[in-house]
């Protein structure tokens, strides 16, 4: 099929993007003013400047981000887990059952 008389082979090229103005900051933006010193930012200063408070610090780091028993040995977690769960809630029934069988033999 041929192109009707007059009329470009292929289409034109599309025109290039409009390119936005460049955005001046303002100053507050570009230079920012120091954080406020709240109580919060001066007791991370005194720990990070007294070195048993910065280990003490990391050491709490690293226990927070250590492997729990339960995600390496999940099975056995949840077997004592069950256990634990069926000795508290069997204790529990039966202390219910002790106060119940006092109370109607009417003692105090």
């Amino acid at each position: 099929m041929s192109t009707p008389p007059g009329t470009p082979a292929s289409p034109s090229p599309s025109p290039s993007p409009v390119h936005r103005a460049r955005v001046d900051l303002p100053e507050w933006m570009r230079n920012p003013p120091p954080a406020r010193p709240t109580l919060g930012r001066r007791l991370s200063g005194l720990v990070e400047a007294v070195p048993r408070l910065r280990e003490a610090r990391r050491a709490l780091w690293r226990w927070r981000d250590r492997s729990r028993f339960s995600e390496r040995r999940p099975a056995v977690a949840a077997i004592a887990s069950f256990v634990v769960v069926a000795g508290v809630a069997t204790i529990l029934v039966a202390g219910t059952l002790y106060v119940f069988v006092r109370m109607r033999a009417g003692e105090p």
